[in-house]
């Protein structure tokens, strides 16, 4: 399956968004360069990249190393030529370098060889990681945000996809996730998840105290 995946992919740079594996990402596609990029990815393999921008200061952005390939799952064209995309996480890469080109928007080689373990993970069952404390924690958190959540819904969810949508929909700060995306082993991003969910519960806690 490595060998499927594109070393060359075009880059979605997107502020405010962390997009992990094995999750689904719906948006709204409507600059000339990111329609161009659908245009050019439906005709081909329907896979682009997304990553976190360090900053929206420069029309051409310094990106994180990290980000996620992902694959265009449905679309629909506008009436007003925006495309409305639903895109499904395949596998982390790392940024090997910028390519020079003539379209709209950018192109990078990538590598994936940090992050195989998302294309063979079908094989974690969730009784193999105690989570249930992580869960609770995280119930409390989303309470105190008032975060609305179909639990019940969520946690049907194979383990991976769990993890992952829960990095990707939970209140954390931009940096937080990037940590939690950048975490190779599973057992670094749970590690990773709980240091960051007991800090904004003491944060929250504090907040509360000072208020």
């Amino acid at each position: 399956m490595n060998n499927d995946l594109p070393k060359k992919i075009a880059i979605f740079p997107l502020s405010n968004v962390i997009f992990f594996p094995k999750t689904i990402l719906p948006l709204n596609i409507f600059e000339k360069r990111y329609i161009q990029l659908i245009n050019d990815c439906i005709k081909e393999k329907r896979l682009f990249g997304m990553i976190q921008p360090k900053d929206n200061t420069n029309p051409k952005p310094k990106l994180y190393s990290v980000g996620c390939l992902g694959r265009i799952i449905n679309f629909n064209e506008t009436s007003d030529q925006r495309y409305i995309i639903n895109l499904s996480g395949v596998c982390r890469f790392k940024i090997k370098e910028e390519l020079a080109t003539e379209k709209l928007y950018r192109e990078f080689n990538v590598d994936y060889s940090n992050f195989i373990s998302d294309l063979n993970s079908e094989n974690i069952k969730k009784n193999e990681y105690d989570i249930g404390d992580i869960l609770k924690k995280l119930k409390i958190l989303f309470k105190k945000r008032n975060y609305l959540i179909d639990w019940p819904q969520l946690e049907e969810l194979k383990f991976e996809e769990l993890i992952n949508t829960i990095c990707m929909i939970s209140p954390f700060s931009l940096i937080e996730k990037q940590k939690l995306i950048e975490a190779i082993r599973i057992e670094n991003k749970l590690k990773a998840l709980d240091e960051i969910i007991n800090f904004n519960l003491l944060d929250s806690l504090e907040n509360k105290t000072v208020q």
